[in-house]
C-alpha cells in the first residue's frame, strides 16, 4: 500500500470520548485501552489534554511510556504554557505528536476567544512553531471550521503549514454540516492552498444531526486521509465517528475508496467491549458493527438467504470485526494456565502474577454459579475485578433484600467504609430502590441518581447482569459499574463504585473544553 493509499486512523476515546458526562477514565483504564488500540494497529492515539489537570498530565504520560507502536497525541490549545505542558507529557512517547487549536468562526473569535482575526492568524502560527521545538509532528485544527469563512480558512491554513504543520484538521465542531458540503470543503481547501501538498488533511466530525461517520467519509472521497473517531461513537452531545463504522465502510467499499487502513479489524469487539465496560455506556443493540444485533437475522427470508449464500444479506463477516462464537469450555475445575492462556487471546493482559490470581479467583467463584463461561464473562470479570480495586473505600461485605407480594421491599447490607463495617437498612419502591437507599444511610454521598441501567452480558437466564449507574453532585457526573449472576448484588456493586468516585477527588478539571 502506497502512503497516499493509506487512511491514518486518529483515535481519540481517550480525549474527546472522555467529555461523555460520566465517562472519566482512570490513568490505568486509559492505558488498558491505550493498549487495546495498540493491538488493533490504530495509528495515532489522542491520550489526553495534559494542561487540564495532574490526572490528566500523568494519564497521557503513562501512555506514552507504555505504548511503543501507535503514535502518542496530546492535545493543547495554542497557548504555550499548553503545547509545554504537552510536550513534557509526551516526552517517553516513542512516537509523538502535538495537536494545537484555536477557533477561527466568525462566532467562536468574536463571541468567544474576543479576538480580531489577525490576531487569531497570528496566535496560530506562533503556536504551532512553539509546537516543533518539542516534535516535529504537529497537527493543527481550526476549530469550528464548518462554520469557518473560507477566505480566512485557507489563510490560516496556509501559514500554519508554512510554521511546520504537518496535519490540518478539520473539525465540525457544532455537528451542523452535511456530507455534499463538507466534502466540497475538504476538496475546495486541498485546492486553493498553495501549500496543501505538504500536510495530510484529517476531519473530526461530531454527530449533533447523526452525520459524523457521514460526513468523514465524504471528507475521506475528496482526499482527506486522516480521521479521527472514537470507539463506540463515543463523545460529549451525540458523540464523534465512529471508528468501527468509518474503518468498516472504507474496507467493505473498496470499490469506492482509493484508500485503506491498516488495522486489525478482528480486534474491533474486544476494543468496543473494554470501552463500554469502562465508560459504563453500553452499545445499544442495533449499533452498526458491534451491536448485539449487527449479524442477527429474524426475518424467515433472510435466514434463508445467508443459510443459501452468507452475501445475500451480510456485507460484511462478522469474524472479521472481532464476533465469534467461541466460549471457554472451562469450569471450577480448570487450571489457571488454560484460564491465562484464554485471556491473552482475547488481548486481556494482567500485569502481575497478583493480579491473575485475584483473576483466577473470581473466575472459580463465577464458575460454581454459572455452568458456561463466555469471553464477555471473562472480560467483565476483570473490568469489574478493576473497578473493585480503584479508590475502594466502601465495600459490599454483605446483604439481604426482600421482597414480596403486598409488602414494602426491604434492604438490609453490611459495608466496610474507610475499613470499619457498618449496618445499614432502609425500604423503597422496589428491592433496588430499597438497596441503593440503604447503602446511602451509611455513605450519605449527597448525590441524585441520574441513570440505572441493566444489560445482560450473555444469553441464558444464568447470565451476569451489568448494572449502570450515574450520580450527580454539584454538576460533577460519575459512572459506576457492577457484574453479577445476581442483579441486585451487581445494583450494589454499580452503586458503591459509584459513591467511591465521588469520594474520591476529582482527577479532571478541565479549564475550558478540548472539544474541536
Amino acid at each position: 500500500m502506497s502512503a497516499k493509499d493509506h487512511l491514518i486512523i486518529f483515535d481519540t476515546t481517550l480525549r474527546d470520548g472522555e467529555q461523555s458526562p460520566g465517562a472519566s477514565m482512570t490513568r490505568d483504564e486509559k492505558v488498558r485501552i491505550a493498549k487495546a488500540l495498540e493491538r488493533m494497529r490504530v495509528d495515532v492515539i489522542e491520550a489526553g489534554f495534559p494542561i487540564a489537570s495532574p490526572g490528566d498530565f500523568e494519564a497521557v504520560k503513562a501512555v506514552a511510556e507504555a505504548v511503543k507502536d501507535s503514535r502518542i497525541c496530546g492535545l493543547a490549545r495554542a497557548l504555550d504554557a499548553d503545547i509545554d505542558r504537552a510536550g513534557e507529557a509526551l516526552k517517553g512517547a516513542n512516537a509523538g505528536r502535538i495537536h494545537t487549536f484555536i477557533a477561527t468562526s466568525p462566532i467562536h473569535m468574536e463571541k468567544k476567544l474576543r479576538m480580531q482575526p489577525d490576531q487569531v492568524l497570528e496566535q496560530a502560527i506562533h503556536a504551532v512553531r512553539r509546537a516543533r521545538n518539542h516534535t516535529d509532528d504537529v497537527e493543527f485544527s481550526p476549530e469550528d471550521a464548518g462554520r469557518s469563512e473560507i477566505d480566512f480558512l485557507c489563510r490560516i491554513l496556509e501559514a500554519v503549514i508554512d510554521a511546520g504543520a504537518r496535519t490540518l484538521n478539520i473539525p465540525d465542531t457544532v455537528g451542523y454540516n452535511i456530507p455534499d458540503q463538507f466534502g466540497s470543503l475538504i476538496a475546495t481547501l486541498r485546492a486553493r492552498i498553495p501549500n496543501a501538498d505538504k500536510a495530510i488533511f484529517s476531519v473530526h466530525c461530531h454527530n449533533d444531526l447523526g452525520l459524523a461517520v457521514a460526513n468523514s467519509l465524504a471528507a475521506v472521497r475528496n482526499g482527506a486521509r486522516q480521521v479521527e473517531c472514537t470507539i463506540n461513537g463515543l463523545g460529549e452531545r451525540a458523540g464523534n465517528a465512529a471508528l468501527e463504522e468509518v474503518v468498516m465502510t472504507v474496507r467493505t467499499r473498496q470499490d469506492l475508496f482509493d484508500c485503506d487502513t491498516r488495522l486489525d479489524t478482528t480486534q474491533i469487539m474486544n476494543c468496543s467491549r473494554l470501552v463500554s465496560g469502562i465508560t459504563g455506556f453500553p452499545v445499544q443493540p442495533n449499533k452498526a458493527v458491534v451491536g448485539a444485533n449487527a449479524f442477527a437475522h429474524e426475518s424467515g427470508i433472510h435466514q434463508d438467504g445467508v443459510l443459501k449464500h452468507r452475501e445475500t444479506y451480510e456485507i460484511m463477516r462478522a469474524e472479521d470485526v472481532g464476533w465469534s462464537e467461541n466460549r471457554m469450555v472451562l469450569g471450577k475445575h480448570s487450571g489457571r494456565n488454560a484460564f491465562r492462556a484464554r485471556l491473552q487471546e482475547l488481548g486481556v493482559v494482567l500485569n502481575s502474577e497478583e493480579e491473575v490470581n485475584a483473576a483466577f479467583a473470581r473466575f472459580k467463584d463465577l464458575a460454581d454459579k454459572k455452568h458456561e463461561i463466555f469471553d464477555e464473562d471473562l472480560q467483565t470479570l476483570v473490568t469489574d475485578a478493576t473497578l473493585e480495586t480503584a479508590n475502594e473505600r466502601v465495600k459490599l461485605i454483605s446483604m439481604h433484600v426482600c421482597s414480596e407480594t403486598g409488602e414494602i421491599p426491604s434492604a438490609n447490607l453490611v459495608l466496610a467504609f474507610d475499613g470499619v463495617e457498618q449496618t445499614g437498612s432502609a425500604t423503597g419502591g422496589g428491592p433496588v430502590d430499597a438497596t441503593f437507599k440503604a447503602i446511602e444511610t451509611i455513605v450519605a454521598s449527597g448525590t441524585t441518581l441520574k441513570l440505572y441501567s441493566v444489560n445482560a452480558i450473555t444469553s441464558g437466564t444464568d447470565a451476569q447482569g451489568e448494572v449502570t449507574v450515574r450520580l450527580e453532585k454539584g454538576g460533577r457526573v460519575v459512572n459506576g459499574q457492577g457484574a453479577d449472576t445476581d442483579i441486585l448484588i451487581a445494583s450494589a456493586k454499580a452503586y458503591l463504585n459509584a459513591c467511591n468516585k465521588i469520594l474520591h477527588p476529582a482527577e479532571r478539571a478541565h479549564p475550558q473544553s478540548g472539544d474541536v
